[in-house]
């Protein structure tokens, strides 16, 4: 199954330890997350389940490349790792 983690920075705000989950895609992975933990849903989406614009989404060391669908394939032993970009001067 794929496994889900989310950046320190994330973790200190919310409780979003590393699962595993079973999804085809990286819309999948987050749905079965955030129905267990729906106050990260509005860290991590909009309200379309867009990607926020400062949210980076990897797998397997890849960004992803659909920020709106998030339809990006994950496979059974893919790592998904979410993490918010820094920004500022």
């Amino acid at each position: 199954m794929p496994r889900i983690v989310f950046t320190p920075h994330l973790q200190r705000h919310l409780s979003c330890p590393p699962q595993s989950v079973s999804a085809g895609t990286v819309r999948e992975a987050l749905e079965q997350v955030f129905l267990a933990n729906e106050p990260l849903r509005g860290y991590i989406v909009d309200e379309r389940f867009r990607l926020r614009k400062h949210v980076v989404i990897f797998v397997d060391n890849q960004p992803i490349t659909d920020r709106e669908g998030l339809s990006d394939a994950v496979g059974p032993t893919s790592e998904i790792y979410v993490l918010q970009a820094l920004s500022g001067g």
